[in-house]
């Protein structure tokens, strides 16, 4: 039996110490078996969870998922101090200097006028601290392991700094019918359709960015809605004695039109 504590109430520390003896003789197989690659996975699955618990502000949820989250980190950070390159000391100690130095208007003379000022200094001081020495720099900088649409958004507002960006909305909204062109004629073709669908994809982050719309938020909506309607289709389906696979094209279209009347009535 491992030899562990019981209280009533546990600390960060003991929470590092719970970890450490998970992943060392005495411990967990599973754990000790664990390195980055094997669990990276389970870092970003316990992210969106935490995210999850955000987005329905379920409180209890995010208290339980962010403790997850930290299980994680300090998951991660266990592997290295084996290893003996850093611990979660280290850690801590490397983000408390790098807050102390991109928030120069709190913890040194700099004076701001606002928060558009601040994110000015912190993108810059952000440049200083990467190294990164063109704009270029910037764009590659950007994590390839982000969300598609996120990944292209933040490109797209990195590239803006540079003013290389649309006027206004139009110009990404004519972009779009562009690109579905363009679509069209790969597909006419059989080729290049994944370059002009991804094409296609940027155009639409760039109108949704200009309109100032999460498009990871506004892509999740419109699949909620298509499974509301999909339902409601099948349910339609079900209740004329039919199985929804059993039913011709037009005959799901009519029961998808009936659906999205019956969204419309419950909207008003």
């Amino acid at each position: 039996m491992a030899d562990f504590p019981i209280k009533d109430h546990y600390t960060m520390q003991d929470f590092r110490e719970m970890i450490s003896l998970l992943r060392h003789p005495g411990g967990c197989p599973w754990d000790m078996r664990q390195d980055h690659h094997s669990i990276r996975r389970n870092f970003i699955e316990e992210t969106y969870e935490a995210c999850e618990a955000i987005d329905t502000e379920n409180t209890p949820l995010l208290l339980e998922e962010l403790g997850d989250v930290m299980m994680q980190v300090l998951f991660h950070a266990s592997i290295e101090e084996d290893a003996g390159r850093f611990d979660i000391e280290d850690v801590a100690d490397y983000a408390v200097k790098k807050l102390i130095y991109r928030h120069p208007h709190v913890f040194g003379t700099t004076t701001v006028s606002g928060t558009q000022e601040v994110l000015a200094n912190w993108d810059e001081l952000k440049r200083k601290e990467k190294g990164q020495q063109s704009y270029t720099d910037t764009l590659n900088a950007v994590a390839r392991t982000l969300p598609a649409l996120w990944r292209a958004e933040k490109v797209q507002k990195k590239a803006a700094k540079a003013r290389f960006d649309w006027a206004d909305v139009q110009g990404p909204v004519e972009k779009i019918r562009e690109e579905t062109q363009e679509l069209s004629c790969a597909i006419t073709c059989g080729s290049n359709t994944a370059e002009e669908v991804g094409d296609l994809l940027f155009a639409v982050v760039n109108t949704a960015r200009k309109l100032e719309i999460d498009p990871e938020d506004a892509l999740n909506r419109a699949t909620d809605k298509f499974i509301t309607r999909f339902q409601r289709v099948e349910n339609g389906a079900k209740s004329a004695g039919y199985e929804l696979d059993r039913l011709s094209p037009s005959e799901m279209e009519e029961l998808w039109q009936s659906a999205k009347k019956q969204e419309e009535a419950s909207n008003e």
